[in-house]
């Protein structure tokens, strides 16, 4: 059986670096990733889910929030992820977000973030590494729960930003012991799904790569589902 194929946003100016480990997560799941970034064909008619990988801060501009200085900002992949999301959810396509793409996630549903996030939830320095230097509680009735377990989590942390106001349909399901989101998710398919963190920088770790397992098996899914579907309209032509 062939892998399902997951289309993976990355960022056009860094994004080699990031897409390789990108690649061994959905490879190691069950699936192929094909990279996106902006000037590249991206049809979400060519692909069986989407991951929207991490990157520099959204703009503003799509949530009403103040312009940063010296934020960096590429305002084409924005376009191009908010496209993105929408298209995969109005045709039931799995969408997993990672750090910037739970917060495209959330914005591209009417959601906005918070800019300053370290500010406003707390007393502790903000961390930026790699490593599982931070805990997360999970909802213990949450999809994430029931795919990586509903222990507290040890995770990474490389964001400014987090999700605020939710956007339409979306649980807050994840959270630091400061109170900010770190995860968030729709209760009923199609499958959308966003964490603050970076899952593809802990492989190592048995609950994170769960998480991609879970898109790339919703992946499948759709598109065994989806050939059902053309089998019956094609006998139902023929007949």
């Amino acid at each position: 059986m062939t892998r399902p194929i997951i289309g993976v946003t990355t960022s056009k100016r860094s994004g080699w670096r990031i897409f390789p480990l990108m690649w061994l997560a959905v490879f190691l799941a069950g699936g192929r990733a094909v990279r996106w970034v902006t000037g590249r064909d991206a049809d979400i008619t060519k692909v069986d889910g989407v991951i929207v990988g991490g990157g520099d801060d959204i703009s503003p501009d799509l949530y009403g929030g103040d312009i940063v200085a010296k934020a960096r900002l590429d305002q084409d992949r924005d376009a191009l992820e908010k496209r993105l999301v929408l298209e995969a959810f109005a045709i039931g396509k799995p969408v997993f977000g990672i750090c910037r793409g739970a917060q495209m996630i959330n914005v591209a549903l009417g959601g906005n973030l918070n800019q300053n996030a370290y500010e406003t939830y707390g007393n502790r320095e903000r961390p930026w590494t790699i490593l599982p230097l931070k805990q997360v509680d999970l909802v213990e009735d949450s999809r994430i729960a029931c795919i990586a377990g509903p222990q507290e989590m040890e995770v990474n942390s490389l964001h400014s930003q987090s999700v605020e106001d939710l956007g339409e349909g979306l649980h807050a399901v994840g959270h630091d012991q400061e109170g900010m989101i770190q995860a968030v998710e729709r209760r009923r398919d199609p499958f959308l799904m966003g964490v603050q963190w970076h899952p593809e920088h802990l492989l190592y770790a048995r609950r994170q790569r769960a998480l991609f397992r879970a898109v790339v098996d919703a992946a499948r899914a759709y598109r065994d589902n989806q050939n059902q579907m053309d089998a019956v309209d094609r006998g139902i032509a023929d007949a």
